[in-house]
């Protein structure tokens, strides 16, 4: 089965960044704790900044942070003439409200579109930036000029970052459209006749090939550890027949999918950074 280029997706949105001259402004990363995924993440979303030219900046906080001390240090942060977007690594460490600690960030520098004004001018469709999910998601789509109207699309996962905001941009966009989540009964009768099946659901291996239609198309940003390694919601690999032992059916599906790892990852660092370019326009 082909796999999405990814990489070679995201490398296309970055050159096209390099043509353009990089702002000027901060960008402000907000990492609390030590958790060593999210860590990693803001060190590859710097890599790339820096890459580009970018002055890249992480605040880190320690755990222990008052929910208001941690609302007033990004609100310090976010409100400087110098700062043009700002960026809160999730998730937070549970005891804190991530949204009332999302909102603390203006609108025209939120560049994941996560806090309340934001949301609320993406809803309008008044938005600059879609949130970065959905940006991978219509480039994906639109690398191969597939007709959203035509289409039977399924969302899984309802979570702020993926599901959500996805299933948001494309309501009323297509020919139907499914939301699911890791519970959804007769998941896999949603998904036999889905043209596109798009996960954030964050649970190993959910779906396999066998589960989907000829020619379907998987956009899976699920990451999860399972048997000592990383895996994503989507199995590419078709279930083994217990009475025949082999494969079922035979490897003739011409399905596309995103790898995990190195799937939607760079494309979603690249528009996170395409984001704030688009924000500091002018």
């Amino acid at each position: 089965m082909p796999q999405i280029p990814c990489k070679e997706i995201a490398k296309k949105i970055i050159d096209g960044l390099k043509a353009k001259p990089a702002p000027k402004q901060i960008l402000a990363a907000i990492l609390v704790g030590e958790n060593p995924a999210s860590i990693s993440f803001i060190k590859q979303k710097e890599k790339t900044a820096k890459e580009l030219g970018i002055d890249f900046r992480t605040y880190e906080f320690q755990e222990g942070i008052s929910q208001g001390e941690l609302i007033q240090e990004i609100g310090g942060i976010a409100n400087q003439k110098s700062v043009g977007g700002v960026i809160i690594q999730l998730p937070l460490p549970e005891r804190f409200n991530s949204q009332e600690i999302l909102d603390a960030i203006p609108a025209e520098k939120d560049i994941d579109v996560l806090g309340k004004q934001a949301l609320e001018i993406f809803n309008a469709g008044k938005s600059k930036i879609l949130p970065p999910a959905a940006e991978v998601v219509k480039e994906i789509l639109g690398t191969w000029n597939l007709k959203l109207e035509t289409l039977k699309i399924a969302v899984i996962g309802t979570g702020q970052l993926v599901g959500r905001p996805i299933a948001s941009w494309l309501k009323n966009k297509t020919a139907e459209l499914a939301t699911l989540n890791s519970k959804t009964e007769n998941i896999k009768e949603e998904l036999k006749d889905a043209d596109i099946i798009i996960s954030g659901a964050g649970k190993a291996n959910l779906f396999s090939a066998g589960d989907l239609k000829e020619n379907a198309v998987v956009i899976d940003f699920g990451y999860s550890f399972a048997d000592g390694k990383i895996s994503g919601d989507f199995d590419p690999n078709y279930p083994i027949n217990k009475l025949t032992n082999s494969l079922t059916p035979q490897s003739s599906n011409h399905l596309m999918y995103t790898p995990t790892p190195g799937g939607t990852g760079p494309i979603l660092v690249a528009k996170i950074i395409e984001n704030f370019y688009k924000l500091n326009e002018n």
